[in-house]
């Protein structure tokens, strides 16, 4: 059933991995300019009241990863009578997501001057968060395997 816990846990790690896409990985300020790292790029702003972002740079690898494993997240959940499919899309998400995040820590360094000192968003844990989601859900996909063995030695 498209109700149970795993879907929860799974749609809870996409929603984290598209709040990826709005926060900050890192945020260094150098020479009264604030520039930060996000999934779609380098952006830097004024540190004076009333400016803008600019971007500064695109990350358009790194944006085309996080779509992907939002979808593959997000599509898993529809996958529950495939529970077997579903825990091995599961463990792909996992992978993918850790290389993610490694992939996400190689751009901060492209911050000024290096990541010395970078001061580090809520962007940065995020993939943990996603990553423990996906784990809970494949704790619910085994707590499933285990209720239909159960029940099909019943009858």
């Amino acid at each position: 059933m498209i109700q149970r816990i795993q879907s929860i846990w799974l749609f809870l790690a996409a929603i984290v991995l598209i709040l990826m896409l709005f926060l900050p990985i890192a945020t260094k300020e150098v020479a009264g300019t604030e520039t930060g790292i996000y999934t779609s790029g380098l952006y830097q702003t004024a540190v004076a009241k009333g400016a803008e972002n600019t971007k500064i740079e695109s990350f358009l690898p790194l944006l085309i990863t996080n779509f992907a494993v939002i979808i593959i997240c997000f599509f898993n959940i529809f996958n529950f009578r495939k529970r077997s499919f579903q825990k091995r899309m599961a463990i792909v998400s996992i992978v993918l997501v850790t290389g993610f995040a490694f992939w996400c820590s190689i751009y901060a360094k492209k911050l000024p001057e290096g990541i010395e000192g970078a001061s580090f968003g809520i962007g940065a844990y995020l993939p943990a968060v996603a990553i423990l989601f996906i784990v809970l859900a494949i704790f619910g996909i085994n707590k499933d395997e285990r209720l239909i063995r159960s029940a099909e030695r019943l009858r």
